[in-house]
């Protein structure tokens, strides 16, 4: 039983042709798929056509813009923001079916079980992860247009969902090395544009302060080998994004 308000599932890919085709699949309750990409060229589109996705082709300019392109093309305004290492679980497909029939809020947050090196993470912050909420009308909630980590305005009430969305952003140290490149990069721009400074402080107490956070006070111990080596990732991209703006600086 479809539900009374029609869905429109999105995900954002660049080169995912190793994740798509899952992502998708899980997503084929939806009314309607929108795939936003970024000019791909490892087959990512050709997987999308397969599952009969609407394809928004756009260059890389900022998370938050291409968030909303989607929310622009979309056909229905109930919308559900699935990304290219995340899955639906037919658990949670089913528990929107049934919340949509009267929906209560605007936009829901979902828990993430993230897994990282095979292991799902239960501390560090990594659960439940209520990053923005996955599943909201858009009529009433935006993204603001930032490069990397966006946040959202939402004009409306915001309410919790009990189901889980399934993430795996790292595979293997390899694959979170390479994000967190991207992602430092990223971020010293957005440092760059706001004026925050790469001061000494900031470039040797950072990296030390977010190791404690994930691994002490988000109890990362917790997890075990996991824990520490997820804790000490962090700490490597805090220095990286850190040192990246400082050498913005310097060329300006």
């Amino acid at each position: 039983m479809m539900p009374s308000q029609p869905v429109t599932a999105y995900t954002l890919t660049l080169n995912e042709s190793r994740q798509i085709r899952a992502v998708l699949e899980s997503l084929q309750w939806a009314d309607e798929l929108i795939v936003v990409d970024s000019f791909s060229t490892d087959g990512t589109l050709e997987i999308a056509r397969e599952f009969n996705a609407r394809i928004v082709s756009e260059k890389f300019c900022g998370f938050g813009k291409l968030r909303n392109l989607a929310l622009d093309a979309a056909r229905h305004d109930w919308i559900f923001s699935l990304d290219a290492d995340e899955r639906c679980t037919p658990e949670l497909a089913a528990e929107i079916r049934r919340e949509l029939d009267a929906p209560r809020f605007d936009a829901y947050h979902v828990p993430r079980k993230s897994h990282f090196l095979g292991h799902w993470m239960r501390h560090c912050g990594w659960y439940p992860d209520y990053r923005q909420p996955q599943l909201f009308n858009r009529t009433k909630m935006r993204y603001k247009d930032e490069l990397v980590h966006e946040s959202y305005t939402l004009d409306g009430r915001l309410g919790y969902l009990r189901e889980h969305v399934l993430q795996y952003p790292w595979d293997t140290v390899e694959i979170a090395t390479a994000k967190l490149q991207r992602y430092s990069t990223l971020m010293a721009r957005r440092y760059g544009d706001t004026n925050k400074r790469a001061t000494l402080a900031r470039l040797v107490g950072s990296p030390v302060a977010m190791f404690l956070k994930v691994f002490i006070v988000q109890q990362g111990f917790r997890d075990g080998r996991h824990g520490m080596l997820l804790a000490s990732l962090y700490a490597y991209y805090t220095f990286l994004k850190y040192a990246k703006l400082w050498e913005l600086q310097q060329r300006q």
